[in-house]
């Protein structure tokens, strides 16, 4: 693989797997080799649109291609388990859309498979690969604020989302938390870890996904995080990391910035703005270049995205929704985990 471009593989034909494929196909060093959908068109439609070799019309088909070397898993979350899962047990290595699963035990059983398999494993947390993210987290663990006191984020769309869509259908893991929330809370336990005290509400829609919720994460250091999503009303999509020494603002899209500020008590702010030299702001450039770098050095997972952290996201994810009253078909109280 070192010597040739990383094959891969895309499982859905969604809106997501478009705009991934669309990322993938400038990358000099990769190739969609094969799409699947468990529709033959759809995955015929794809596999023309992409330039892309074949399409199979299951899953099981891409699953056991052997030309494929990684697969890109891009179905709405209460399929991740069943489509990652497949992929794993068939000897690929898999990229599974976030949220991770619909719940932490699924998770589990994917981080098990995949290392008994022995596969590499990744969420598409591409927000952990963007340069400036991890300069930012870089400069938080430096003791660029000092010691981290508060973390705030928010991400709302304004709808409306009628009945009957994927963010309104319990089925589908739909509601903000899963879709939404987990991009604030990947952002606050990348700088604090995985917290010690969760408390949260919702506003519930007929069908009994949340509209909109609101997070509060503690830790015994004292730090604190307020997050907010909604699927009700757009917000700011804004975030700010304050600590005992000064502050850092993300601006709207903090989840793929092109700059962040600096505030530093008795300094002016310094403003960080995206290296041109990293290339464009594709959304999932860096995430397959990361994924591609591990494979061809031989990981089971990136130290990006490691596995334990996806794991604790899915974790805190659980318990907002329990507090929240939101349980997917098939879940019972207390009983994701």
């Amino acid at each position: 693989m070192a010597e040739r471009s990383v094959r891969w593989g895309i499982l859905a034909t969604g809106g997501i797997a478009a705009a991934f494929a669309a990322d993938l196909v400038d990358l000099p060093d990769a190739e969609i080799v094969a799409v699947a959908s468990r529709r033959k068109e759809s995955a015929e439609a794809f596999a023309e649109r992409f330039g892309v070799a074949r399409a199979h019309g299951d899953w099981e088909g891409l699953a056991g291609d052997a030309d494929v070397d990684v697969v890109y898993v891009a179905t709405p979350h209460s399929a991740h388990r069943a489509a990652a899962g497949l992929c794993l047990a068939a000897g690929r290595n898999v990229l599974c859309e976030k949220a991770f699963t619909l719940n932490a035990r699924e998770a589990g059983e994917l981080v098990a498979l995949a290392r008994e398999h022995d596969r590499f494993l990744m969420e598409a947390m591409w927000m952990y690969c963007n340069p400036l993210i991890r300069r930012l987290k870089a400069l938080v663990d430096d003791g660029a604020v000092g010691e981290v006191r508060t973390v705030q984020a928010d991400f709302g769309l304004a709808g409306p989302f009628p009945p009957g869509h994927r963010l309104r259908d319990p089925a589908l893991g739909g509601g903000a938390v899963l879709d939404l929330g987990v991009y604030p809370v990947s952002f606050a336990q990348l700088l604090l870890g995985e917290p010690d005290g969760i408390t949260a509400r919702a506003v519930l829609s007929e069908e009994g996904v949340d509209l909109q919720t609101g997070a509060l994460l503690s830790w015994d250091s004292g730090a604190l995080a307020s997050l907010h999503c909604s699927i009700a009303g757009g917000t700011a999509v804004t975030a700010s990391v304050t600590g005992s020494l000064g502050r850092i603002d993300v601006p709207s899209g903090f989840f793929d910035p092109d700059r962040f500020v600096l505030h530093r008590d008795g300094r002016d702010p310094e403003e960080f703005a995206a290296d041109p030299a990293d290339g464009p702001r594709a959304t999932f450039r860096h995430e397959a270049l990361e994924v591609m770098r591990a494979l061809r050095a031989g990981e089971k997972q990136s130290p990006l995205v490691p596995l334990d952290g996806s794991l604790a996201v899915m974790r805190t994810l659980d318990a907002i929704r329990e507090q929240a009253g939101v349980r997917y078909p098939g879940e019972t109280a207390g009983a994701t985990a």
